[in-house]
């Protein structure tokens, strides 16, 4: 396997960035002669994509620049298992001892190379290690390694119940692949504007559902959103990556608004209103501060919720006029008590939660 792996980097492209700790110089190319003992591989997009990638290398560098400690990021330029294995094989000889992977793609990856490289740590951020059956998937995950999931329907539905409170009601949702994750976010994001027009004694809520099928900026998804928002849309959570800005172009052209997801994305447009968040860069940090304080959480998975600080709206910069602080502060409480039991992705089409109020059109 290891042989396979040596030949396969031959085949990938690997840009690294060393940006922390006592690295010195910016490690320019993957001859660099230097070890990084923290160690990231990217997702699709990259560590500026103001979301996923980002949120997550935010928190690499913050425990590394903290703590004077080396770190650096490869990115794969082929979205398959052997690309991302090639890129873990790369960051352990360039001695990483803890390896943080963003995104359920690294499932499969992570679960073989926690026995491949049973001296280094691993992060698996957004996913459990599992074996890749389609079936009856074999999930495992060593004492090398953690899974960290996040509750992204109780994110999504702190920006849907914000959203109808502030008094809109002709939503859309544009997701990019319809991964779980992202699958959460948008069940989340219909359940909050049903409670939110229950309270209310809205009779009506219509939402516009898609997935553009990719991460991406794209003509096409930019095309769409225009489409909707000329149609009488007036907010689009955008839960995808650089999906996003193509709906923010679309929103400023047409004086409406968006959603952002992930990470505060409140500098990317001013149409931005608020952003549904899962904590990465803290997530991150704190299990950084773990592993090197010898309390590493390995052969756990874990889901962060409400209840622990894992999902936020940043009502610090969101532009709320009548959804105020103490709305935002009683709801959350709910979640994190518990009192708010939410659909996650059981079922296969949002049409299908079963809303009375929220009428939903998927657009396919």
């Amino acid at each position: 396997m290891k042989k396979f792996l040596a030949i396969s980097l031959t085949l990938v492209l690997v840009l690294g960035l060393a940006a922390c700790g006592n690295s010195g110089e910016p490690a320019k190319d993957t001859k660099d002669n230097k070890t990084y003992e923290i160690a990231m591989i990217t997702d699709i997009g990259s560590i500026d994509d103001k979301s996923f990638n980002q949120g997550t290398w935010e928190g690499v560098v913050a425990y590394a620049d903290k703590n004077k400690v080396t770190c650096k990021y490869y990115k794969p330029t082929e979205q398959t298992t052997d690309a991302y294995l090639a890129a873990i094989q790369l960051a352990v000889q360039g001695g990483a001892k803890v390896v943080v992977t963003p995104g359920f793609l690294f499932e499969v990856p992570i679960y073989q190379a926690q026995d491949l490289y049973k001296d280094v740590n691993f992060i698996l951020i957004d996913g459990y290690p599992n074996d890749g059956a389609k079936d009856n998937p074999t999930y495992r995950t060593a004492e090398n390694a953690v899974g960290i999931k996040f509750a992204e329907e109780q994110s999504g539905y702190l920006a849907g119940y914000a959203a109808v409170m502030e008094g809109y009601t002709k939503l859309g949702f544009m997701g990019g692949m319809a991964v779980p994750a992202v699958v959460r976010y948008g069940y989340g994001f219909a359940q909050g504007a049903e409670a939110a027009a229950k309270e209310l004694k809205i009779k009506n809520i219509d939402l516009k559902y898609h997935y553009t099928g990719n991460f991406d900026a794209t003509p096409e998804a930019q095309t769409l959103a225009s489409s909707w928002y000329a149609e009488g849309t007036e907010v689009i959570f955008a839960a995808g990556g650089a999906v996003g800005n193509s709906v923010m172009s679309a929103a400023a052209a047409a004086g409406k608004k968006v959603i952002g997801v992930d990470v505060d994305q409140s500098s990317e447009s001013p149409t931005v209103i608020t952003s549904a968040m899962k904590d990465l860069s803290a997530a991150v940090e704190s299990t950084l501060e773990q592993y090197y304080a010898e309390k590493f959480p390995g052969g756990q998975s874990l889901t962060l919720g409400a209840a622990d600080n894992g999902v936020q709206l940043p009502m610090e910069t969101s532009k709320f006029e009548a959804f105020a602080q103490g709305n935002y502060d009683a709801v959350y409480a709910d979640l994190a008590a518990g009192k708010i039991v939410l659909q996650k992705d059981e079922v296969k089409s949002a049409a299908d939660l079963g809303l009375k109020i929220v009428k939903i059109t998927v657009v396919e």
